[in-house]
């Protein structure tokens, strides 16, 4: 009997770089100590998950293709359906990230009770829970539904075979680190095991038409761990975030090929579960004190949604040689950028001031958008002058001092007219085009001395 041949190889633990030796810096993404060494089998040893005569495809001429529409699963979550594109797709692989106790196994077992409410087959697997952990969290969420099956195991062959025997319409792994094939000898969580197991769940998916959602461990940096392969083998990549202390989330897409990217649903944590939240805009305004110096409001756009949030700015004299800036929730890069235009343009003597912002309810904002919205608020506590409290401030800052043209200035005012502003300071050459709501007043600014004359009150 001759026995599989076995290699030694080092695989960096961070971006999944293969090397025959051992080095202490990764080439493929410069880190330090990242190379561990794997035992691989070779390929004739382990047993396969999958079964069944091999088909070969054929190319076809892409103009006789049939186009067919897919019917989406929805769930009783909005919120969830949004982010996704309009609801699950039959056949999909989504990858959800989070980091631990923020809620990923709570929204996904109460997803699993809403499609198996439906009548429609669920399997959640759990490799680091038991099943009777498992039944305590759902009792505790009020899941109780006849369809929804549950498996503790790891071993993704036995894995396979339950899946064949019952036919489910979705699959839950929770979690993909701990999954391993028996053929690869690294131990569950490694590069080698996250990547094989991730590709053979990819061929249950795509082979079967069955949705699988697999859960992933994040990094100490916020990044989903093991390999960048990983996110590019997947269909769809959720990351689901929050404050652990807050009890507001946010479930936020960063690839989808069947929907549009940087999508956002907010949910609320409470005793029996999430709950969506569904006018986010208010949430985030609830407790804004009107009046106050360094605090304005900006309509950003999350994926295809508009959302109102308050950026706060503190200025103060520096203590120190080197002023201080600090930002939550924005790039910070984009702070000093900011104030040097100020400085330059406007007249601000900023260089010897501490600068402090803030977005309000810990979201994260990244678009060139909040621009003006930023300079406003470091101005308005520059100056201790507030702006007035139904204004919002929209539009990109350049360099010598211009405010930039924004996409989707129609959805953004409509949601401040919807919320009671008053008054919108856009970029001017985002007027044309398009009808003003009858409640709100929009004023077009060419530069960044016009939106501080119009937007500081007297």
């Amino acid at each position: 009997m001759s026995l599989a041949k076995r290699k030694n190889t080092f695989v960096c633990q961070d971006c999944g770089y293969e090397s025959p030796k051992w080095m202490g810096k990764c080439p493929g993404c410069g880190n330090w100590n990242t190379m561990v060494e794997e035992v691989q089998a070779g390929a004739s040893g382990g047993r396969h998950v999958t079964t069944g005569k091999r088909t070969v495809s054929k190319p076809e001429p892409i103009t006789q293709l049939e186009s067919q529409k897919e019917p989406r699963i929805t769930t009783e979550m909005r919120e969830f359906n949004r982010v996704l594109g309009g609801g699950i797709v039959p056949g999909s692989l989504v990858l959800i990230g989070g980091d631990p106790g923020i809620g990923k196994s709570t929204l996904l077992l109460q997803i699993s009770a809403q499609i198996a409410k439906k009548k429609m087959r669920v399997l959640y697997i759990s490799g680091e829970e038991s099943t009777r952990q498992t039944k305590l969290r759902a009792d505790r969420l009020g899941v109780q539904e006849a369809e929804l099956y549950v498996l503790s195991e790891t071993n993704l062959y036995d894995i396979g075979q339950q899946i064949e025997k019952l036919k489910p319409e979705l699959v839950i792994v929770d979690s993909i680190q701990t999954i391993y094939r028996e053929e690869v000898t690294s131990a569950p969580g490694s590069v080698s095991q996250v990547r094989e197991s991730t590709g053979e769940l990819m061929r249950i998916a795509k082979s079967n038409h069955i949705s699988v959602f697999i859960v992933g461990h994040v990094t100490k940096e916020g990044a989903i761990a093991g390999p960048r392969l990983l996110e590019h083998m997947v269909d769809t990549v959720l990351y689901f975030e929050g404050e652990r202390h807050h009890t507001y989330r946010i479930l936020r897409s960063v690839k989808n090929r069947f929907g549009s990217t940087h999508e956002m649903g907010i949910f609320e944590m409470r005793e029996e579960g999430l709950r969506e939240v569904l006018n986010a805009s208010e949430i985030f305004l609830e407790e804004r004190k009107a009046g106050t110096a360094g605090s304005t409001v900006v309509a950003s756009m999350e994926g295809t949604r508009p959302i109102l949030v308050e950026i706060q700015a503190l200025i103060s004299p520096s203590s120190f040689g080197n002023p201080r800036r600090m930002a939550t929730g924005i790039d910070s890069n984009r702070v000093p950028l900011l104030m040097a235009v100020l400085e330059k343009r406007v007249g601000f003597m900023l260089q010897n001031q501490d600068a402090y912002l803030k977005v309000a309810g810990g979201v994260k904002l990244d678009e060139p958008a909040i621009d003006l919205a930023i300079a406003i608020s470091i101005a308005s506590s520059f100056r201790d002058q507030p702006t007035e409290p139904k204004d919002i401030f929209i539009g990109e800052v350049g360099l010598t001092g211009e405010i930039r043209r924004v996409s989707r200035i129609e959805q953004r005012v409509q949601e401040a007219a919807k919320l009671g502003f008053e008054r919108v300071i856009c970029p001017q050459h985002n007027l044309d085009g398009w009808t003003v709501p009858k409640d709100i007043q929009v004023v077009g600014v060419s530069t960044i001395q016009e939106a501080l004359e119009i937007g500081l009150a007297r």
